[in-house]
């Protein structure tokens, strides 16, 4: 039962760790990355799409994306759809592709960026500390419930403590990964 319970954790706390790696990576470093566009949605012909279902992506230079929508109707959407992002990005276009030239960071700017993704990692070492409560719960019902002994109930505890530092350890990785990334000049 406690093994159960340890697993059950552990897959909770790996989808944190999964939703972390993925909100960080539409925060902006000094290189051209096309997860900066994941999200966008584009109001076309009534309907919210996301930008990659209504163009090709590239990036033909280190600092810059193309952006080549299947349907040129669409090109003052998509511009629209990225101005209304608050990425701090401007797109350029020529009537048949949309260019964005990412601009260097300015060292306060990194700053910022830095204490931004530092909040996002707190918030998600919360929903961890929040999965280990969850757990060690179960485990004070289960006890109560005489399912499982004391010792086997601060055993469990132990496990869940250990899997909790395990995966904030995983997370402030993430974490020192992105920030020596955004500080990257």
């Amino acid at each position: 039962m406690i093994e159960d319970l340890i697993q059950e954790v552990k897959t909770s706390m790996d989808k944190s760790v999964e939703a972390f790696q993925k909100d960080i990576k539409r925060i902006r470093t000094g290189r051209a990355s096309l997860a900066l566009l994941d999200g966008i949605m584009v109001d076309y012909y009534g309907s919210s799409t996301p930008i990659n279902q209504l163009a090709t992506l590239s990036i033909p230079e280190a600092r810059q994306i193309v952006i080549q929508p299947w349907d040129s109707q669409a090109v003052p959407d998509i511009e629209k759809a990225i101005l209304k992002s608050e990425l701090g990005l401007t797109p350029s276009n020529d009537g048949k592709l949309i260019r964005i030239v990412l601009p260097p960071l300015t060292a306060e700017r990194r700053k910022e960026l830095v204490k931004v993704v530092r909040k996002m990692s707190e918030e998600f070492k919360v929903q961890v500390r929040n999965h280990r409560r969850d757990a060690n719960e179960m485990l004070k019902e289960m006890k109560k419930e005489k399912e499982i002994s004391e010792d086997d109930m601060h055993k469990g505890q132990e496990r869940v403590q250990k899997t909790t530092d395990d995966y904030i350890a995983k997370l402030d990785k993430v974490l020192a990964e992105k920030e020596a990334e955004i500080m990257e000049i």
